[in-house]
């Protein structure tokens, strides 16, 4: 299959390879080049994270503690190995 590589250095993938491919809009590609010039476009998944201050994970073991309601499990999951980066500086709120 030959494609055509446009003036912004974009190129399209056809249609039938994107559903053969499942790749919808919006879809991500990771893109690597292997010995000989091969370009490889592999599909990824990008999971968004959250990032808390010290201050804010201390309010989520509170809420953990007191037992006033029960956080869905798939919040509990996600917040299992939770902790805060410090090298980045969170602004805070007045």
């Amino acid at each position: 299959m030959i494609i055509a590589i446009d003036k912004r250095g974009s190129i399209n993938l056809p249609s039938s390879l994107r559903k053969e491919l499942g790749l919808k809009n919006g879809d991500h590609l990771n893109v690597s080049v292997e010995e000989g010039g091969i370009i490889v476009l592999q599909p990824v998944v990008i999971y968004p994270t959250l990032q808390l201050s010290e201050q804010g994970l201390a309010k989520i073991k509170e809420a953990r503690e007191s037992g006033v309601c029960a956080m869905p499990p798939w919040f509990k999951e996600e917040m299992k190995d939770a902790g805060a980066d410090s090298k980045q500086k969170v602004p805070r709120r007045s």
